[in-house]
């Protein structure tokens, strides 16, 4: 039987941290409230700071899930950094350790879409340059005649950076599940691999050389032979 994974717990095979961005009012505190709680909210307290002597307003959350992904018992640390939008200092720190990001536009606001490239951009700057990403569309449910992002075009984006997309509603439980589960199954295959690299470089360092082994044994059969 195989060892389990150097991160496993008693309780957890993998703990995932997911790191939800975008612009301000794109939905992302009602997609982390309707996955980990399973309830719809447009209300959440906010928090009351002070930098430089500015008094600004945000919310730092974080809900935990545990799901089962392929046998193996995934714990999600998913953050929201809602309210931060504005102070770009603030939410950097929230990119370390991030092992997944959710990039999250409102399909009603072409500028939530449009800054999704200046997400991208902090990502680049200060996550790892392995994390996993995920585009998500978010209000799809509502109605056509309000829709300023096409789904073609939200495809189109993620197409181009070589991520996955969905279009999702908070409200309505719109694939919100499927996100999570998609971007949770690609982190965990990736630390998969990662441990099956780390213990076959291990098994090789310790495992004798066979051609040198098989020399010597038959030197030393000559040897007793004469």
């Amino acid at each position: 039987m195989a060892a389990p994974p150097a991160r496993a717990r008693a309780d957890y095979d993998y703990l995932i941290k997911l790191l939800l961005i975008g612009d301000s009012g794109v939905g992302k505190s009602c997609l982390l409230l309707r996955f980990s709680d399973g309830s719809f909210t447009t209300s959440f307290i906010t928090t009351i700071g002070k930098m430089r002597g500015y008094i600004f307003f945000f919310r730092i959350d974080f809900k935990i899930r545990t799901i089962e992904l392929d046998g193996k018992r995934i714990k999600l640390q998913i953050w929201d950094t809602a309210g931060q939008e504005r102070f770009r200092t603030i939410t950097t720190a929230y990119y370390r350790g991030a092992m997944g990001i959710l990039l999250v536009y409102d399909v009603t606001d072409e500028s939530s879409f449009n800054n999704i490239r200046n997400w991208i951009r902090n990502i680049e700057q200060h996550a790892s340059d392995n994390v996993n990403k995920i585009l998500v569309g978010n209000k799809a449910d509502m109605d056509e005649s309000k829709r300023a992002v096409p789904t073609s075009k939200g495809q189109a984006l993620a197409d181009e950076y070589g991520i996955k997309f969905f279009e999702t509603s908070a409200k309505t439980n719109l694939n919100v599940e499927e996100v999570f589960f998609s971007i949770a199954r690609d982190i965990k295959q990736r630390l998969a691999d990662t441990d099956s690299k780390a213990e076959a470089s291990t098994i090789k360092i310790n495992q004798p050389d066979q051609a040198a082994g098989a020399g010597q044994l038959a030197q030393k059969s000559a040897c007793c032979g004469s």
